[in-house]
């Protein structure tokens, strides 16, 4: 199995040679930097060859140093002056400005491929993608866990004709085919067919991971409970309207979650089952609709108080907004047990959130902040007196490298060992701080939304009721 993708590179030439010495970086830039640099520094690819024959970056051992020599190659071009031959290309057709190439890898399995052999599907498939018109090196990486991959920088001007080279999404597309059709050649796994709706943000990925609720698996989660208490397609959009959500029928379902500007489309993001076929098959092999939990009245209770009303101090500013708002979100009081479903769902994307609300809401009640402007002093202050500490702590350091004695600096150590924690501790107030800047502003916003939201729905279904008793005929 190997994946495959390739992005543009601007800046000058030299900077893509820099990438490819740091098997680190396996992101997508649009542009490499390395200060201090100069064009002498970076003279054809030769660093490139230098990266692959380098041990400590590779897990083979000295006696085969000669061997990684056959892990750079060259399509059209000599490794060695291979940058030269790129640039006079470019000169030749007059075309030195703008993108200078296209930066490609394939990555294998661990554990599927050799060096060798990685190596050698990766020159062929630089040829047949691009052996007929433009230059290519490729290089072959072993990271750390046998992660073998290819690195490819492709010249973006023909040879042939002088014409470059745009990457469009066909690109994406032959580019992991011919990918796909070499592994299969040399008995490597291919992934068949990948469903839609499976790629996701890592950030997504890392919170579903780690258990935690994302917007895209709420709206996964509400359609799922739709489905279930549904017995036809108008009953289920029906539904899914009582929950917030606005509703678009089409050959790809579109919903909008209460309080988002985007709709999502169900097939795209979802999968087959959730295109209109696949919905219309899960609704018909239910015996009978799920029973919708309807929300429970409250009940009366009889509370006796202790003390005078005028002398209960009420909460204003940020400290009211924090505890209003872990109210909405129905993880106050600690007693309460919310049904999530009766949650906005502004809200209860916030409860993956919890544990980082709850820290800055304890920070604003320990020092009674209520106003930006408290908070702004509690900031300045506590970056002043972390400054100060950092710089007592940095004065401890010479001093005890100063020290003989061996029980002085045991002494220094314990003290440096102090100030690093307090220090810490202050960092992590002043990290509060500016995130209960940004935080506040953010529930504000959320909070108007959803009145604004349910002010809506109860003018509609008071209109809904109106039409129903009678008075007026629908329109």
């Amino acid at each position: 199995m190997a994946t495959t993708s390739i992005w543009a590179v601007k800046g000058w030439l030299g900077q893509v040679v820099i990438y490819v010495e740091n098997p680190e970086k396996t992101a997508n830039p649009a542009y490499y930097e390395k200060q201090d640099i100069t064009a002498e520094q970076t003279q054809g690819l030769m660093d490139v060859i230098d990266y692959a024959t380098r041990n400590n970056k590779t897990q083979l051992s000295n006696e085969n140093a000669e061997v990684m020599r056959h892990f750079v190659s060259g399509v059209n071009c000599q490794p060695a002056t291979a940058r030269d031959e790129m640039t006079a290309t470019k000169k030749h057709f007059n075309k030195t400005e703008g993108i200078v190439a296209f930066h490609g890898y394939q990555s294998f399995a661990p554990g599927e491929a050799t060096p060798e052999m990685a190596h050698e599907i990766g020159i062929k498939l630089a040829q047949r993608l691009w052996g007929d018109r433009f230059q290519v090196i490729v290089t072959t990486h072993l990271d750390k866990g046998n992660h073998l991959h290819n690195h490819f920088v492709l010249n973006n001007v023909s040879m042939i004709d002088g014409k470059k080279y745009y990457r469009s999404k066909r690109d994406y597309y032959d580019i992991q085919r011919e990918s796909d059709a070499l592994c299969r050649e040399y008995g490597l796994s291919v992934i068949v067919k990948p469903e839609s709706g499976k790629s996701k943000h890592h950030a997504e990925w890392k919170a579903e991971k780690d258990g935690q609720q994302t917007w895209r698996s709420m709206v996964k989660s509400d359609v799922d409970t739709a489905i279930r208490q549904s017995m036809t397609e108008r009953q289920l959009f029906d539904n899914l309207r009582k929950m917030g959500y606005e509703v678009k029928a089409g050959k790809d379902i579109s919903v909008r979650p209460p309080g988002k500007e985007r709709f999502v489309r169900l097939q795209r993001n979802f999968g087959e089952d959730y295109a209109i076929e696949g919905i219309r098959r899960r609704i018909l092999a239910q015996n009978r609709p799920e029973r919708q939990i309807m929300p429970s009245k409250p009940t009366m209770k009889r509370a006796y108080i202790k003390g005078m009303f005028h002398n209960a101090k009420k909460l204003t500013g940020l400290r009211a907004l924090y505890f209003y708002y872990l109210y909405k979100m129905g993880t106050l009081p600690k007693k309460r047990k919310p049904n999530p479903k009766q949650v906005y769902f502004l809200f209860r994307e916030d409860i993956r959130h919890i544990q980082s609300i709850s820290r800055e809401t304890r920070l604003l009640v320990k020092h009674g902040i209520d106003t930006v402007e408290q908070l702004a002093a509690h900031k300045n202050s506590a970056n002043t007196q972390m400054l100060a500490l950092i710089a007592q702590r940095k004065h401890l350091r010479y001093k005890a490298r100063s020290i003989k004695d061996d029980e002085k600096p045991t002494a220094v150590k314990s003290e440096i060992t102090g100030l690093s924690k307090k220090i810490g501790e202050l960092r992590k107030e002043v990290k509060l701080c500016g995130n209960i800047e940004i935080r506040s502003a953010e529930m504000k916003n959320k909070l108007r939304t959803s009145r604004k939201d349910e002010k809506t729905r109860t003018s509609n279904k008071d209109l809904t009721n109106y039409y129903k008793r009678g008075r007026v005929s629908l329109p």
